[in-house]
């Protein structure tokens, strides 16, 4: 059976051997594959273009973001195949699996009331790190009827028209928030139980961690405040969460050790409790459901520091910029 028509979308800076493995693992079939590159200083650029891709390179002129540049990978897709139904996006640090997107293809055309289709990544080392870990087991979603997809999903391309595309002035969180319009429009999203990419995070270091973490939380609350309200109510319920145990516990503890000295330290006995109870409700080995509860609770604090961010970026007016963690 012919493929319908299908272009794909990768985007990348400085990503090197990991966009080299992501490339090859789209091309063929006659498909045309856009790589958007943001100011890469490795030779990005040119090894996708010899590798058959076409390379569209972000003016930095105006703040890089993702949302930015999978606009401008989409766009340039269409500019050279008109005709394309569905778009693949994946990250330049993902190697699709071969079966994928066939599989995603074939529920699509099978489900014209659903919009975008994703599947399980996976994290290519996890053992090389806790961090890297912490990654595999985010990635390891439920399968079925979904609210939103990460940066690797097949999206058929009337939806995404239709949508607008993604918020380019958004620093993180831009498919959850398409995801939003896309179902408020009558669209579906959806996860298929099929492996969809391999995720190359190559996160070794606690502080990589932490801007990460930190770029969720700045990604929560501007989420929250596109989406918050009824019936959507868009990541309300964890914006909420990182204030009380990122930002109003911390300060109450503060207070309480101002006036009572270290007997007031007493109020951090709560974050081991909140830890023992997310680990008895964890599954799993002892290590992950451990590794899970300590990152939940500790994950507040740099969230907190990213929705604070956002909140002085939101009273001054400031264009907000990536928060990178590679």
């Amino acid at each position: 059976m012919t493929e319908p028509a299908i272009g794909v979308v990768a985007i990348g800076r400085n990503e090197g051997d990991r966009l080299m493995r992501c490339l090859k693992s789209v091309t063929g079939a006659g498909r045309v594959v856009v790589y958007v590159d943001s100011n890469s200083t490795d030779g990005s650029a040119e090894r996708a273009s010899e590798l058959g891709a076409v390379v569209v390179s972000l003016d930095l002129a105006q703040p890089f973001t993702a949302a930015r540049a999978r606009n401008a990978g989409f766009h340039g897709l269409l500019e050279r195949l008109p005709q394309a139904k569905y778009v693949q996006f994946v990250d330049g640090d993902c190697e699709v699996v071969a079966a994928w997107i066939p599989a995603a293809l074939a529920f699509l055309e099978a489900r014209p009331d659903v919009a975008v289709a994703c599947g399980r990544r996976r994290e290519r080392h996890p053992e090389a790190s806790v961090y890297n870990l912490l990654c595999d087991m985010e990635w390891d979603s439920p399968v079925g009827e979904a609210k939103a997809c990460g940066g690797d999903a097949l999206m058929r391309v009337a939806a995404l028209r239709q949508a607008g595309g993604y918020r380019d002035s958004l620093i993180a969180g831009e498919e959850p928030e398409l995801c939003v319009r896309l179902r408020a429009a009558g669209w579906k999203v959806w996860r298929l139980p099929e492996e969809m990419t391999l995720h190359d995070a190559a996160m070794t270091r606690f502080s990589q961690w932490w801007k990460r973490s930190m770029r969720g939380g700045y990604a929560f609350a501007e989420g929250m405040s596109l989406h918050g309200a009824p019936p959507e109510r868009h990541w309300v319920r964890e914006s909420r969460s990182i204030v009380i145990w990122g930002i109003l516990l911390p300060a109450a503890t503060a207070l309480s050790w101002a006036a009572w000295g270290v007997p007031g330290l007493a109020l951090l006995l709560i974050y081991p409790a909140q830890i023992f109870r997310i680990f008895r409700a964890e599954v799993g080995s002892l290590r992950t459901r451990a590794v899970r509860a300590v990152s939940l609770v500790l994950g507040k604090f740099p969230e907190g520091a990213g929705l604070l961010k956002f909140l002085l970026h939101r009273m001054t007016g400031s264009q907000a910029r990536l928060i990178e963690y590679k």
